[in-house]
């Protein structure tokens, strides 16, 4: 739906309309392509160049959560990557169009909170003021998270930027899920990148 209005144009490596494994509740989850970082067993290598993925206005991308929400009744967004940072006026606008929806926003980033607000970039502090939970640093393969959900290593902490969520809810203590779809003959998979969900992307 075209309002007349310029709209950021977003690198998308993949979009998952209605998940449950990547933060609360069922989410859109949006995986930005291309990453400043290098992290050694990053779980989508394939979204380290900036080169690669498809180009798509936010308003375009926010009429397809509207269409998501309506179908879900979603709770949330999910940011992540790639470097969602990377693209931190376009990620602003979207989560933006998501708190206009009610809907939270969950980021995951490599940057840690400090780096991020020392950043330059005015659209950063934006987009953090629109962000609920905050997960932060580079993933570590030697130090595998195996309490915490959604944490890919011991070094990534987690921010509870508004009110809306609790360190203490349980959903955080939850086994971690993955989840599979098989559309056009190809297999896509998402969640918790555990060895065997990464030798099924191989």
């Amino acid at each position: 739906m075209y309002t007349g209005v310029m709209s950021a144009i977003l690198r998308i490596a993949q979009i998952v309309p209605n998940t449950a494994a990547e933060g609360p509740g069922r989410r859109f989850a949006l995986w930005f392509q291309g990453c400043p970082f290098r992290c050694p067993g990053c779980c989508n290598p394939e979204m380290l160049t900036f080169a690669g993925g498809m180009e798509r206005a936010v308003a375009d991308v926010a009429d397809e959560l509207r269409f998501a929400h309506e179908r879900w009744h979603l709770e949330g967004v999910t940011l992540l990557g790639g470097e969602p940072l990377a693209q931190a006026s376009g990620a602003a606008e979207l989560a933006g169009h998501a708190r206009r929806l009610g809907l939270s926003v969950m980021i995951f980033s490599g940057y840690t909170l400090e780096e991020a607000e020392a950043l330059p970039n005015p659209a950063v502090a934006q987009l953090l003021a629109l962000t609920d939970i905050l997960v932060d640093g580079r993933y570590e393969r030697d130090l595998p998270e195996s309490a915490r959900r959604w944490i890919g290593s011991a070094n990534q902490r987690v921010h509870f930027l508004t009110e809306r969520y609790r360190a203490d809810d349980p959903c955080w203590r939850r086994p971690n899920t993955i989840e599979l779809r098989w559309r056009d003959g190809e297999l896509t998979i998402n969640g918790f990148p555990t060895p065997g969900a990464l030798s099924l992307r191989r």
